[in-house]
């Protein structure tokens, strides 16, 4: 199952492990379940502190859990062979069950520690999706910290039967003792906080505040974590600058990219890796890291007694001198009858995460760009048939890209088609209807997956009013990344720069940070902004 490399790699993090436990497998006559027994005697065989039992009972078969010797009572099962982008979600669980302590907030911690209650999570994963990993890892910590907190990770492909009758049409899926409890990428934090509910939420919101309206004002405060945020983060902190990163999360749409083989002097990674690199590197400088901040105003520096305010979802307020504002974008929707009924079921934006569970399925692509192209590329090889729609008369793709989807047996083409309906059956897509641009006549596809690959729309709605925006949502900026607001600068997919890639937005993102440095010595400091009111 692992190769020499990945056995080398995990026996070292394996020396971590100080608490002895048992993996206990349920296992049937299938080839999945012979994978199965083989990758766990291989993790086994790396520690002297884990052992393999193979008289599991459990109804999911092939399947295993995670008991600890010691008779503390844990709840964690895999029903999946948590390879791919799993094998990090495998790995921590290793270490966590073996006493290894987990990389997050005390108070976050103290939090699951603290849920009261009986839960009981089934979150069925795609081993190609790579945003799972970032639920599977929160709901597998919550079982191993609280012993009222039983956790099942399953894998969609595996176990065909249950995504059928549960109609799950996309992942990552969860659901808490019996009843759907979301759909897509969650952190821990926001599980947490959805469960307890009341005055405990209510004042950890109040805390969160407060800790952010005791710090003192920023040189620079960048708003977003993607590479444009971090780029700007680095460059500003080399300046000796006092910076402070907020953002919801770190790493931003990156975290949503599969395959980056573009970035110069990277040969390949993927997304959550590349994150985490940007994270490391910003941390290297001092910089402090503000995660799950939504901003949700901005205050010029006319208001805030010279200084500059962002003010957050949670009621809380940073002040800085400066502020780059790389908020990033998000997919756009195609905006028709039937895409907000039906998303996550049938209505997916993700053909990396989602297109295993369409598996002989027919699917329709809207979109005929690169990320459209490469989509039904990708799903061709998964899928029954694969219809793509484009809105101009031809695709506008790479050449390269759309020759390769012209080979494809099970791929037919639409150009001047506009959707305008996605239908279902009350429960999950049925259909999609699309007019002929070219001659008005209407038409209806019989399908069951409908994946939207339309471009990105900005995350500005915030700013509207307190900075110029372009038609299209865009910040508007000039060759220094300034913005029309003093002391305000915008950088990456957020602004009007033109071609929308990582690269660039990192690019950017330095400019700005040079710019905010120019804007501050060039302006002399104001007075706290409590001396002003004095």
């Amino acid at each position: 199952m692992l190769d020499d490399t990945l056995l080398s790699q995990l026996k070292a993090y394996l020396e971590r492990v100080s608490q002895p436990f048992t993996l206990v497998a349920s296992l049937d006559d299938s080839e999945n379940a012979a994978q199965m027994r083989t990758l766990l005697e291989q993790i086994a065989s790396l520690s002297d502190k884990i052992s393999v039992r193979l008289d599991g009972a459990d109804a999911r078969r092939p399947s295993f859990a995670l008991e600890r010797v010691s008779g503390q009572p844990q709840h964690l099962r895999f029903a999946a062979i948590p390879l791919g982008h799993e094998f990090t979600s495998l790995v921590l669980a290793l270490l966590w069950t073996g006493g290894h302590p987990p990389k997050v907030e005390a108070e976050t911690l103290e939090a699951i520690r603290q849920l009261d209650g009986d839960y009981r999570f089934e979150v069925y994963m795609s081993l190609s999706c790579h945003h799972c990993p970032d639920v599977v890892q929160a709901l597998s910590l919550m079982a191993v910290l609280n012993p009222r907190v039983q956790t099942v990770v399953i894998d969609g492909a595996l176990y065909q039967g249950e995504v059928e009758s549960r109609q799950i049409m996309a992942v990552p899926t969860v659901y808490l003792n019996g009843e759907l409890f979301g759909s897509g990428r969650m952190d821990v934090e926001e599980i947490v906080a959805r469960l307890d509910t009341g005055s405990a939420q209510r004042d950890a919101a109040r805390l969160n505040a407060a800790k952010l309206n005791a710090k003192a004002p920023y040189d620079v405060l960048i708003v977003g974590g993607g590479p444009a945020g971090a780029a700007a983060a680095v460059y500003a902190a080399r300046k000796g600058l006092r910076v402070g990163v907020a953002a919801e999360r770190f790493g931003g749409q990156v975290n949503d990219t599969l395959a980056i083989e573009n970035y110069i002097s990277v040969l390949e990674t993927d997304g959550p890796k590349f994150g985490m690199a940007l994270e490391a590197h910003v941390r290297q400088y001092g910089v402090e890291i503000l995660n799950q901040q939504r901003a949700e105003k901005l205050i010029v520096a006319e208001q805030e007694g010279g200084l500059i305010g962002v003010q957050f979802a949670h009621g809380g307020r940073l002040q800085a001198r400066s502020v780059i504002l790389s908020t990033g974008a998000r997919w756009r929707n195609v905006n028709v009858p039937g895409e907000a009924e039906y998303r996550n079921k049938g209505v997916t934006y993700c053909p990396h995460c989602d297109g295993p569970l369409f598996k002989g399925k027919r699917v329709s692509v809207i979109g005929g760009g690169n990320s459209g192209v490469e989509a039904a590329i990708d799903l061709a090889g998964l899928v029954a048939h694969v219809t793509l729609l484009e809105f101009a008369p031809e695709l506008r793709a790479d050449a390269v890209l759309v020759s390769k989807l012209r080979s494809l047996p099970n791929v037919t083409i639409h150009t001047n088609a506009q959707t305008t309906e996605i239908t279902g059956d009350g429960s999950k897509v049925n259909g999609l209807t699309y007019t002929d641009r070219a001659s008005g006549a209407s038409h209806h596809l019989e399908l069951e997956g409908v994946f939207v690959q339309i471009g990105l729309a900005p995350n500005t709605e915030w700013l509207k009013g307190v900075v110029e925006l372009s038609r299209f949502g865009e910040i508007v900026v000039n060759a220094k990344g300034q913005t029309s607001a003093p002391g305000v600068m915008a950088a990456g997919d957020v602004t009007t720069a033109p071609y929308k890639q990582i690269v660039i937005a990192a690019g950017d993102g330095a400019k700005a940070a040079l710019s905010a440095f120019d804007y501050l010595i060039r302006t002399p400091a104001p007075q706290r902004a409590e001396a002003v009111a004095a």
